[in-house]
């Protein structure tokens, strides 16, 4: 495929639930600070998709990161990365259901949560197995609906501004209204931001389909600044529509921002749009976690079942059943925990997959032994990264998904130095 393709691509995968709804947890965290904390969550992701970038250009691999990272530091690592980024793709995968049941009770809302999250969960696999060798092209044209959506809502709120449909003060004291949340707010929302550019690895895997692998670096980084411009401007035409005292949890800040110009048609009309993206993410991320597993399997880091494809499609369906068994999980979640359950799926989606993104870095600086450019780059990354991690531990609601996420790592690498043991004992007989 051409660079282009590929950037396409990565929009589909990189726009959706956790920026549509994820956005307004770091809006409320950081207050007009987010428009910075947005920038150096950018910054830190272009760092680490150009050390995977490089990685791939100068050794394209099935495996992607996986891969790069057994070759630097053994197959524990290649055996553990695969299982932390599995896991934090089904918490992403439960952000997600929690977000698309968000968007459709706006419509339906004596629907339980957990209802929704069942149905689009079963709708979803429905997808997958029907309709698997279409989900890239199907990601291509979301891309380009996603795209249209933010940009459409970039001139709405434009005009609305310069014609001063709302109101020239009420977007005066709006826009007040953030001010003064200071530098620990944004230190707390540094890691919702950075989960509103989750997918970016996901070009990994695609990349070594580039009909020249060397134009990986130039693919991301045009993703990276499409996307970011679609971000920042949108999020700061929004702060100067919404009224502080209105943000919930489970509220689209643009959709908030289009109800306050006075346009219900236009809400309507962008909520289905959230519902079909969301739904396109949940879809492409159900597939993808099936194809790691598959992948896990025949690399032997996983029970060599889940490899096995059936019926005249070849579809993984072990692996599809036990990604089920995780939906199921998030369903229950939905049922027990309602209140903070999307706040708190993200904060612990997103840190594993941090922690994935870490270990993508902590190769490249193996691998590569980058000179100074690359080595300020990956540290600064890493030193990002590390901020948004340890932001979560400043509030009581960001707690619960820090503890969740260190909890998964630990059960991994404890899981990981049992499967060293047996390792060992193959070698040896």
């Amino acid at each position: 495929m051409p660079w282009w393709q590929l950037t396409l691509f990565g929009i589909g995968c990189t726009i959706g639930t956790g920026f549509f709804l994820g956005s307004n947890i770091a809006i409320q965290k950081s207050g007009y600070l987010v428009l910075l904390v947005f920038l150096l969550a950018a910054l830190a992701t272009l760092f680490v998709y150009e050390a995977l970038a490089q990685m791939t250009a100068h050794h394209p691999e099935k495996g992607s990161f996986r891969t790069y990272a057994k070759k630097a530091y053994g197959r524990w690592a290649g055996f553990s990365l695969g299982w932390v980024y599995w896991s934090a793709e089904m918490l992403i995968l439960g952000s997600s259901l929690t977000a698309i049941g968000l968007f459709t009770q706006f419509w339906l809302p004596s629907i339980p949560l957990w209802l929704m999250a069942a149905s689009y969960s079963a709708l979803a696999l429905l997808v997958v197995i029907l309709g698997s060798q279409g989900i890239n092209k199907a990601e291509n044209l979301f891309a380009i609906v996603k795209i249209a959506a933010v940009m459409t809502f970039i001139i709405v709120a434009g005009i609305a501004l310069f014609k001063g449909a709302s109101g020239g003060m009420s977007v005066q004291r709006s826009a007040l209204q953030w001010y003064g949340t200071g530098w620990l707010g944004a230190w707390k929302g540094l890691l919702y931001a950075f989960y509103a550019f989750s997918g970016i690895e996901v070009m990994g895997f695609m990349a070594m389909n580039l009909s020249n692998p060397k134009e990986a670096p130039l693919a991301g980084r045009m993703l990276l600044l499409v996307v970011t411009a679609l971000y920042v401007f949108s999020i700061g035409l929004a702060l100067l529509f919404i009224v502080k005292d209105r943000m919930t949890p489970d509220q689209s800040p643009m959709l908030l921002s289009l109800e306050a110009m006075g346009l219900p048609v236009l809400v309507h009309i962008m909520n289905g749009v959230f519902i079909i993206s969301g739904f396109s993410i949940l879809v492409a991320s159900l597939y993808a976690v099936s194809t790691i597993l598959v992948a896990l399997s025949e690399d032997g880091d996983a029970p060599r079942r889940l490899a096995d494809k059936k019926g005249k499609r070849q579809l993984p369906l072990y692996a599809l059943g036990v990604n089920a068994i995780g939906l199921f999980m998030s369903i229950m979640l939905a049922l027990a925990m309602l209140k903070h359950l999307f706040e708190h799926l993200t904060t612990a989606g997103g840190l594993v997959l941090l922690y994935t993104w870490l270990f993508i870095l902590a190769s490249y600086l193996k691998l590569f032994k980058p000179g100074a450019g690359g080595l300020v780059k990956s540290w600064l990354a890493i030193l990002l990264i590390v901020t948004a991690v340890t932001g979560t531990l400043m509030e009581k609601t960001g707690r619960p998904g820090f503890w969740a996420s260190l909890l998964i790592v630990i059960l991994i690498l404890l899981i990981t130095r049992w499967m060293q043991h047996n390792w060992a004992h193959e070698e040896s007989a």
